[in-house]
């Protein structure tokens, strides 16, 4: 089901919204991506190499609306921080909540807060009293009518409830098209690719949106 009631403007990590579901599905090396100069990287190599890993910095962009920095820009500020660390043999790990919320908070003056405990019904109460959850959650989310296989290592952004209060609108940085990229998911659907944690900020004024 589509979200009809999102202030968050719609992104995804990759540059050509069209050339997702040829990433993360078909193989195609993001290095092939023909706007990868949009995000900020500096090269096709770079873009490449990070645009997997920046699901954060994409529901980030989300949350501060229009006007955001670039993917790559939030990136940088992120990597000053300690969000982002690399190990000896170069394997990009993160996002690092704790770091992670210090930079949204001192940066670019978000109320982040680091939820390592939340169940679906404190979701509800966060979204309830205005705000967004970037929620952990397997990224098999985006096709939700199939068994999740696993919860958590990807990040989406939880804009309000549904009408009915029944479930959630999520803002999905790896959707492959655009019903998944904005979808509304029943509660329970969510839950089982839900790992229990993240990070809730403001909601999206809508002068901004």
């Amino acid at each position: 089901m589509t979200c009809s009631t999102c202030l968050a403007p719609v992104h995804t990590q990759f540059a050509s919204p069209g050339l997702v579901e040829a990433i993360v599905e078909g193989g195609l090396d993001p290095a092939e991506d023909p706007r990868w100069a949009d995000t900020g990287a500096v090269s096709p190599a770079e873009y490449a190499r990070w645009a997997g890993h920046l699901c954060g910095m994409t529901c980030l962009r989300m949350a501060l609306g229009t006007g955001a920095p670039s993917l790559f820009d939030l990136r940088d500020g992120a990597l000053e921080y300690g969000a982002y660390t690399e190990d000896a043999d170069g394997v990009i790990k993160g996002l690092v909540y704790a770091p992670f919320a210090r930079y949204a908070s001192e940066v670019h003056g978000l109320d982040a807060v680091v939820h390592r405990h939340l169940s679906p019904a404190e979701i509800i109460d966060q979204l309830d009293g205005g705000r967004t959850v970037m929620a952990s959650v397997h990224y098999g989310i985006r096709h939700p009518d199939r068994p999740a296989p696993g919860r958590g290592g990807h990040l989406v952004l939880l804009t309000s409830r549904t009408a009915d209060g029944t479930g959630v609108h999520v803002h999905n940085p790896s959707g492959t098209t655009a019903t998944t990229r904005t979808a509304d998911l029943p509660l329970p659907v969510f839950e089982r690719f839900f790992a229990g944690r993240g990070v809730s900020l403001p909601g999206v004024p809508a002068a901004r949106a």
